[in-house]
């Protein structure tokens, strides 16, 4: 199918010369009410729910979209209809994710959001922007997310190069120059290494690769010695190479000294913690949360939190937000697939991380949000319930 025209300006009340300051993401619910027989206006979901995909992340971004959806509801749906979200489980795979897009189009998708896994989410947007669907993308960092600027394309998480350059950031003000990374292969793990090379070697830095399918647990530890590393990252999947790897680390006296690092956000999630207990405190991660949430955000963690029954990760707050970006451009600039897409660089909501804008960054294809707040933080090795910033990005 060849790709669609760009979408056309949004024919809605509000132009871009409305006020321009965020809005409240749902409307008062005392003059709520349902339009009977009204269709449901549907929205399709993509996230990975089973293996190999990253099942606890999956659960969490589900959490937040289904939160946003009962909330929208709740507050009257849109113009009297109901939000209905139809789930589509990725696996991390993205011939799958590919169909999923098609499938969710067939039935009528307004839009499609979510994905957690960036090979995913870019399989999915080059399916979206071919089909001329809306995909606002609710996690996923890759910042190739489409080989050709697309107007059809949002994203909410910052680019990888924003957020890696951050965490980079973080390794140089900690004196860690020598880097090594295990990695497995994926463009994702490569893309993140080429970010991490090219960051630290302008200040002197450098990064060796060391092949996690290749060198076993206590081969990897040997190699470490060998290069003189000061810092481990794990560029690899979790539970499996993950865990092991930092077991074998924690355990030899040679690495005590050595900073054991995962970029990607693995130590995030409550799985990490019973898996690894103290051995799995102090691993700086990236996360993309407010050092300090807003009464929105402090109302939809506690919502979240008793829907997970555990902390919600930044992943769950994403998902929340997704809604929120969806909601606002329905009731404002309708529901046509192409006024959907001509709203993204219009919008300005107030988020549960911040006031929420699309917009053009530098070698980014998509609508993107410059930027979420980012932090480096850590388990902290005296409570690993507790988070510990350690670095703060630039906005």
């Amino acid at each position: 199918m060849p790709t669609p025209p760009p979408p056309s300006s949004p024919s809605s009340p509000r132009s871009p010369s409305s006020p321009s300051g965020p809005v409240s993401p749902w409307p008062s619910p005392s003059g709520a009410a349902w339009t009977h027989g009204a269709p449901p206006l549907r929205v399709g979901a993509l996230v990975p729910l089973t293996p190999p995909g990253w099942t606890e992340a999956g659960r969490h971004l589900l959490a937040g979209l289904e939160l946003g959806v009962r909330e929208v509801n709740e507050a009257g749906g849109i113009g009297g209809r109901p939000l209905e979200l139809l789930v589509r489980d990725t696996a991390a795979d993205p011939e799958r994710a590919s169909k999923a897009v098609e499938e969710l189009a067939g039935l009528g998708v307004a839009a499609v959001a979510g994905e957690y896994h960036s090979v995913v989410a870019r399989a999915a947007a080059t399916r979206a922007d071919a089909l001329g669907l809306p995909f606002l993308c609710s996690s996923a960092v890759l910042d190739a997310l489409t080989d050709e600027p697309t107007d059809w394309v949002a994203r909410l998480p910052p680019a990888q190069s924003h957020g890696w350059r951050t965490y980079a950031d973080f390794l140089r003000g900690a004196g860690r120059s020598r880097v090594a990374v295990a990695v497995q292969p994926s463009v994702y793990w490569a893309s993140g290494t080429r970010l991490l090379r090219e960051q630290l070697a302008a200040h002197g830095g450098s990064v060796v690769e060391l092949d996690a399918n290749a060198l076993g647990p206590e081969a990897l530890c040997d190699a470490l010695v060998e290069h003189g590393a000061t810092a481990l990252l794990l560029l690899v999947g979790q539970p499996e190479p993950a865990v092991p790897l930092v077991r074998a680390v924690r355990s030899d006296p040679r690495l005590a000294e050595l900073l054991v690092g995962a970029p990607a956000g693995q130590p995030e999630f409550a799985g990490w913690a019973e898996a690894l207990g103290a051995d799995g405190a102090g691993i700086p991660f990236l996360r993309y949360l407010p050092e300090r949430p807003g009464p929105l955000g402090e109302r939809v963690g506690k919502e979240l939190r008793e829907r997970l029954g555990e902390a919600p990760s930044f992943v769950a707050f994403e998902g929340w937000d997704t809604v929120a970006v969806l909601a606002e451009v329905f009731r404002s600039y309708g529901t046509d697939r192409a006024a959907v897409a001509g709203a993204w660089p219009h919008v300005a909501i107030e988020g549960s991380r911040g006031p929420i804008r699309f917009s053009r960054a530098p070698g980014i294809g998509v609508w993107q949000w410059v930027w979420p707040p980012v932090q480096v933080v850590d388990r902290d090795p005296g409570d690993a319930a507790r988070f510990r910033v350690l670095h703060r990005g630039e906005g």
